[in-house]
């Protein structure tokens, strides 16, 4: 791996950390609102972003869930499912917008396994914990393509990595 490539995933790692904890009260229920899922978005740009974004993911969970080693597995675990999916598909769907709206769907759909963990865990009925967090993430999703695309605009995200 290219130091490039270590330090900016290093970067995304600790930024997604760092946005996670400015919510961190919105982020581990059945009513999730992590903005730091916005960076999901960056794996359409370039999939070696996947490295960061799953780190933090892991990071975050580790250091503020409150539901201990599963949230690991089952965090991380969608993360890596969703954004594998995103991955492959960039072969297949072209144009940014496209696929970063694919991606919403993407990990608003596999949020299913988040319900499934706080059913385990919390004991929350499933259907409806995952349409919370579905729309949860649906929302931070939606909002983070204009802040991507403004970011790229700025940076070239698919060089930067």
């Amino acid at each position: 791996m290219k130091v490039k490539t270590l330090a900016t995933s290093g970067i995304i790692a600790a930024l997604y950390v760092a946005v996670t904890f400015l919510i961190a009260p919105f982020g581990f229920t059945n009513i999730q609102f992590r903005l730091s899922e916005m960076f999901n978005h960056l794996v359409v740009f370039n999939k070696k972003y996947i490295i960061g974004i799953v780190l933090g993911v892991f990071v975050a969970n580790l250091l503020f869930s409150e539901l201990g080693p599963i949230d690991l597995v089952f965090g991380v675990g969608q993360s890596v499912i969703a954004l594998s999916i995103t991955i492959f598909s960039a072969k297949f769907i072209s144009g940014l917008y496209k696929r970063m709206l694919f991606n919403t769907l993407v990990f608003t759909v596999t949020m299913f396994l988040i319900a499934w963990e706080l059913n385990i865990v919390l004991e929350l009925p499933f259907l409806l914990t995952w349409l919370f967090v579905a729309v949860g993430e649906f929302v931070v999703m939606m909002v983070g393509i204009p802040v991507m695309i403004a970011l790229n605009k700025r940076i070239n995200l698919e060089k930067l990595i």
